[in-house]
C-alpha cells in the first residue's frame, strides 16, 4: 500500500519523502506547493525519484482532493500546514482554516478510509505558550531555568498546554483533535511535539526556520536579523534524526495511538541563537553583521524538550551532533545559492 506525506513538499516532507522513496517505498505527496521554494524540492525529488514519486497537487482543506489522495493508504504523515507565528498574527482566520481545519479533513478521510490507515501529526512546541511563568537566569550567551530538575531534562508531556498566538491555538486544536481521534474514534493517529528542526532542503525565513535562515544569510555575508538579544535557547535537532523518530512511531502503530511525545535534540542539542551565529561565523571564518529586534508574540526564552518519554517508547536517540548538523547545513546552503538541484551529504552519526 502507499505512505501519504501530506505537505510533502516542505522541508521535512522532502527529507521523509526521500527516506521512503529510497526504501522502495510506494509514497503519494498531498502539496498545494504555496510555500516558497518547494518547487526546488519537487524538482529534486523528480530527478532522484523519476515516476515513483507521485505529487498530488491540492490543499488540506479540500475534501474531496483529500480524500481521493486517502485512497489505498495504509500510513499518513500529516505535514501540511501554516507554519509562521507572524502570519498567524497577520491573518489568523486563514491560519486556523490551514492548520485546524485542514487537520480536521485530513482525520476524517482516514476515519472514512477502509482499512483506516494509521496517521501522525506534526504539532509544535508552540502549544505550551511562551513559557514566562519559569524563572530564568543569564549564563553568558544562553538563558537558563532557575530550577536544577527542569535545567537538566526540558520540557516533557505533562507541562500543561497554553496557547498562545493564532499559531498556538490552530495548532493546539489540531494537536488535540488528532489525539481525540485515537480515544474516539479508534484512529491509529499519534502527535509529535516539534522543537527546532534544521537540516537541508529547508529555505528558511526570518518567520520560519531560523537556523536555515541565518546560515543562508551567513553564506551570502549579508546582515542577519535577530529578534530580541539572541540569548534565547531550543534544542535542534537535524531533520534525518526526525525521520527515523517518525519511521520508529509508524512501525509503533497502535501502541502508541493517542499519545503526544516532545521531540527535538533535547539538553545535549540546546544551543542560543547566539551559539548558532558563533558556529557559523567559525565555519565561515568571518564575522557576521547582527541587526537586534524587539522580541516578538509569545516567543519562548527558554525551550528545551524532554524527549525521554519518546527515547523510551521507540528506543530512539538523536545521532547528528549539532557541530556536524550546522556544518552540513552550511554546505548545502552554500551550494543551494544559485542551483536549482544541488549535491549534498549526510553529516556521518556523531554523538
Amino acid at each position: 500500500m502507499t505512505v501519504l506525506v501530506t505537505g510533502g513538499a516542505g522541508f521535512v516532507g522532502a527529507n521523509l519523502t526521500h527516506r521512503l522513496l529510497a526504501q522502495g517505498e510506494r509514497v503519494r505527496v498531498l502539496d498545494d506547493l504555496s510555500r516558497d521554494h518547494v518547487e526546488r524540492n519537487v524538482e529534486w525529488l523528480r530527478g532522484e525519484h523519476g515516476e515513483a514519486f507521485d505529487l498530488v497537487v491540492g490543499d488540506v482543506r479540500d475534501g474531496a482532493t483529500v480524500e481521493r489522495a486517502m485512497r489505498g493508504v495504509s500510513y499518513v504523515f500529516h505535514l501540511a500546514a501554516q507554519v509562521a507565528v507572524t502570519t498567524s498574527l497577520v491573518d489568523p482566520v486563514t491560519d486556523f482554516d490551514v492548520n485546524a481545519r485542514g487537520t480536521l479533513v485530513v482525520l476524517e478521510a482516514a476515519r472514512a478510509a477502509r482499512p483506516m490507515p494509521g496517521l501522525l501529526y506534526t504539532s509544535t512546541n508552540k502549544v505550551y505558550g511562551a513559557c514566562a511563568d519559569v524563572a530564568l537566569t543569564v549564563e553568558g550567551n544562553r538563558y537558563a531555568p532557575s530550577d536544577p530538575a527542569l535545567a537538566s531534562a526540558g520540557f516533557g508531556e505533562s507541562r500543561p498546554l497554553d496557547f498562545h498566538s493564532p499559531y498556538g491555538c490552530a495548532k493546539g486544536a489540531a494537536d488535540q483533535y488528532v489525539l481525540d481521534w485515537a480515544r474516539t474514534f479508534g484512529l491509529s493517529s499519534c502527535v509529535f511535539r516539534m522543537s527546532c528542526i534544521y537540516g537541508p532542503r529547508q529555505f528558511g525565513t526570518e518567520d520560519q526556520g531560523w537556523v536555515a535562515h541565518f546560515a543562508f544569510r551567513a553564506v551570502k555575508g549579508e546582515p542577519i536579523t535577530v529578534y530580541g538579544d539572541g540569548r534565547q535557547v531550543r534544542d535542534v535537532l537535524f531533520v534525518d534524526d526526525l525521520v527515523d523518530a517518525m519511521l520508529l512511531a509508524r512501525a509503533a502503530g497502535p501502541r502508541i495511538a493517542g499519545q503526544a511525545f516532545n521531540v527535538g535534540g533535547g539538553i545535549g542539542r540546546a544551543v542560543s541563537l547566539l551559539d548558532v551565529l558563533a558556529r557559523l561565523e567559525a565555519i565561515e571564518g568571518c564575522r557576521h553583521r547582527v541587526l537586534f529586534e524587539p522580541w516578538r508574540t509569545a516567543d519562548q526564552r527558554w525551550y528545551v524538550s524532554d524527549t525521554r518519554k519518546l527515547e523510551n517508547t521507540l528506543g530512539w536517540c538523536p545521532r547528528v551532533s549539532v557541530e556536524a548538523g550546522i556544518a552540513a547545513l552550511a554546505g548545502w546552503a552554500s551550494s543551494a545559492r544559485g542551483a536549482s538541484r544541488e549535491p549534498e551529504r549526510a553529516p556521518e552519526a556523531t554523538a
